[in-house]
């Protein structure tokens, strides 16, 4: 009884800490984000002049990473909404709508009247009711110096099929924030985490919300057990058998006057409906087997076709005092909750008709001695090894294996052909994104599609809007939908003129020609702009200049 009084104590204690926490963080916040409601409140005013649904079939989006993107319910077609850019002078926020079309490979923007304000780093999740609906919590908002920060706590939802928005006013809901997690759970909306911050204090969440697409309305949960620590950009997914899991995630605590120290978490938890007790959940840590991902923030998150959870890319920080270095990944893992082991994706490669062989008889030249020659010159496999320490302490080896290089500098081939045969295919490098945090992750009919996302290049940002797509039954290659290089990205220095700025308009509108009104929107200052903060979770609070968040 002591040891359990005791726990119940300090469990006690730390939610009166936490709940101080959060009303100082919402007195400094409230000036900030007052300030930034006029700016938010000019451009709904923009938003307002279109009074009509306008689709008009275009380029692919403009580069971004924290938007979200989501397979529609019945038809062949990705929804990608909102995000932001940063073009190392100011970032921009964006509250557009845009349609993939998977058969034709044709994208459409989608301009409906009374959209939701711009912002990244929110939650989108996609119900089939009605014929389809998107439904949007939260996200963020930023001053052009990207010192001041907005956090919404509006819920939204597009009706598809109508080609409609609507914003759900309901009382109880989560407090504002970005890099929360939110899924579908049978008729209900389950929202878990996230973190609000103002200029000087920030604070991480572990709370939990159900809203009730029944009754529209909002209420929290408090689950049996011990959950999650607070934290941002987890991995949140429904299992087959209804439970949700909750993996992974960013959060950082003040160590002491200005040095603060992040955390990159590696820890998986299970939330269970309690049968018999509707409205009674229950939490239980559990500790999956297999190939575990390393320790990692901005990791993009789908759910394959077997209720599989698919874990793309994101980026493992070393953090110093005064420096914070990025290691950006681009590998695939898979999560099986019946088994509770987790999987690495394993690329087969492209299967590629070959002639038949045409071996040489002995004693002929190329015949036995073929493997004694190709062994000249050669070299073997050359293994990298990096050691990182999860949170909890262990030291986690990150092995990767590069092919051997043949006597010309290329891969070698386990099955040589002969000249007439053509190029040696293992010469042809293998198709895959680049390595990237913030990434869009969307599945539809057994296709994993990736969008966009940023990786840094000294002390350069570098936004994507490139697409790909991997079959999940076949798991050979990557196929490359739209291509971009990363190298004709404009990025502007800070010490660059202010009338620059006049130049990234095409970040606004994927490069197309803008509406009158669209100037307006530039002559404000650019104030989309939004977190230049780097390295951090889904919309991590940093006070340097690049922005790094997760989604």
């Amino acid at each position: 009884m002591g040891k359990k009084g005791k726990k119940e104590k300090k469990g006690r204690g730390a939610e009166k800490t936490a709940a101080k926490m959060e009303k100082k963080v919402s007195k400094r916040s409230r000036k900030e984000e007052e300030d930034l409601e006029a700016l938010i409140a000019h451009f709904q005013a923009l938003d307002a002049r279109k009074t009509r649904i306008v689709e008009t079939p275009c380029s692919p989006p403009s580069p971004r990473l924290n938007a979200s993107l989501s397979a529609h319910p019945e038809k062949d077609e990705l929804i990608l909404f909102g995000g932001e850019y940063f073009n190392g002078q100011k970032t921009f926020f964006y509250n557009e709508l845009y349609i993939y079309n998977i058969r034709k490979d044709a994208w459409t923007k989608v301009e409906i009247p009374n959209p939701p304000p711009r912002r990244c780093a929110h939650q989108a999740v996609v119900v089939p009711q009605g014929g389809g609906q998107l439904w949007i919590f939260g996200g963020e908002f930023a001053s052009p110096d990207g010192e001041q920060f907005y956090h919404y706590r509006d819920l939204w939802v597009l009706h598809l099929a109508t080609k409609t928005w609507e914003q759900v006013r309901s009382p109880g809901g989560p407090s504002g924030r970005s890099g929360h997690r939110m899924v579908a759970w049978k008729r209900q909306l389950i929202l878990f985490g996230g973190f609000h911050e103002s200029t000087r204090d920030y604070i991480y969440y572990n709370d939990l919300y159900a809203f009730s697409l029944d009754a529209f309305t909002w209420s929290r949960l408090s689950p049996s057990g011990t959950g999650p620590t607070p934290r941002s950009g987890c991995q949140m997914t429904v299992t087959a058998q209804g439970s949700v899991v909750i993996y992974g995630g960013y959060s950082k605590q003040r160590v002491r006057k200005d040095v603060d120290r992040g955390t990159q978490h590696s820890d998986m938890f299970l939330l269970k409906a309690e049968e018999g007790r509707e409205g009674r959940w229950a939490w239980a840590r559990v500790n999956p087997s297999g190939a575990k991902p390393s320790p990692r923030s901005g990791f993009s998150v789908a759910v394959a076709p077997n209720h599989q959870t698919l874990l793309f890319g994101g980026v493992c920080d070393e953090e110093e005092e005064e420096s914070l270095e990025g290691h950006f990944l681009n590998d695939l893992h898979f999560y099986d909750p019946v088994r509770n082991r987790w999987l690495a994706g394993q690329l087969k490669g492209p299967k590629v008709e070959k002639r038949r062989r045409r071996r040489g008889k002995k004693g002929e030249p190329g015949g036995a001695n073929q493997q004694e020659m190709k062994g000249t010159g050669a070299q073997e496999p050359l293994e990298v090894v990096r050691e990182v320490v999860a949170e909890d302490g262990t030291v986690v080896t990150i092995k990767q294996v590069l092919a051997a290089l043949g006597p010309a500098g290329r891969p070698e081939s386990d099955n040589d052909e002969d000249d007439d045969d053509g190029p040696d295919e293992a010469g042809v490098p293998a198709v895959e994104p680049s390595p990237r945090s913030n990434a869009m992750l969307a599945a539809k009919h057994g296709r994993l599609y990736l969008y966009g996302g940023m990786f840094e290049a000294g002390d350069r940002q570098v936004t994507l809007s490139d697409l790909y797509c991997l079959d999940l039954h076949k798991m050979e290659e990557w196929t490359v939908l739209v291509e971009v290089d990363p190298e004709s990205q404009e990025w502007l220095e800070e010490t660059d003129s202010e009338e620059d700025s006049d130049e990234v308009r095409g970040a606004e509108g994927g490069g197309e020609d803008e509406e009158d009104e669209e100037d307006e929107e530039d002559e404000a200052g650019g104030a989309e702009a939004g977190e230049q903060r780097p390295s951090a979770a889904p919309g991590e609070p940093f006070a340097d200049s690049l922005p790094r968040t997760e989604q």
